[in-house]
């Protein structure tokens, strides 16, 4: 079994927001699948989606918790599916990587991350598989970090989401197939 967990904020007011690139390519899962991630477990702070691929069970969770509490969501996961960290993998938004390029890391720290940083303390272990998705920088070094993860994408770069996703969904599969 795999564990596929986006990170982002619950509620609309966050929907298209930077910081919810976890959540955004689940839903873009969705769509290539043809599954829905909608269902409430219990003591799990997320709602799922499970589909089977390659005759092996895929569960797909978006947390319900804020951001800076994503591993209290993710341990709640691996207990109750019983899943061993190797089979898990967090798809998150990253500040430091240009925006456009993502990252399949299967170790490392949360880095700037405070959801990926939350993950790594709950669990007690770095080596989480991780797809780190390019937000960008600031724009301005006075600019604050909140503020600009929590800013809806420009029009632009909700078109350039498809392709990104695409890549992003080629490191998903290199996970899948190991």
């Amino acid at each position: 079994m795999k564990l596929i967990v986006g990170l982002g904020n619950p509620g609309e007011e966050y929907a298209k927001t930077r910081h919810n690139m976890g959540f955004l390519f689940l839903e873009y899962l969705e769509e290539r699948y043809g599954f829905k991630i909608n269902d409430k477990i219990k003591n799990t702070d997320s709602v799922v989606g499970q589909i089977y691929l390659n005759n092996e069970k895929v569960v797909f969770a978006k947390p319900l918790t804020y951001m800076n509490l994503s591993g209290n969501a993710v341990q709640r996961l691996k207990k109750w599916y019983d899943v061993e960290d190797k089979d898990i993998i967090v798809i998150f938004d990253d500040i430091d990587i240009p925006f456009g390029e993502c990252r399949y890391k299967t170790t490392g720290s949360g880095g700037t991350h405070n959801g990926m940083k939350n993950i790594v303390q709950m669990l007690s272990t770095k080596d989480i598989a991780r797809i780190k998705i390019g937000i960008g920088g600031l724009k301005h070094e006075k600019q604050d970090l909140a503020d600009f993860v929590l800013q809806r994408f420009t029009t632009s770069q909700l078109k350039e989401l498809e392709t990104i996703f695409d890549e992003a969904f080629e490191k998903l599969q290199e996970f899948l197939d190991n």
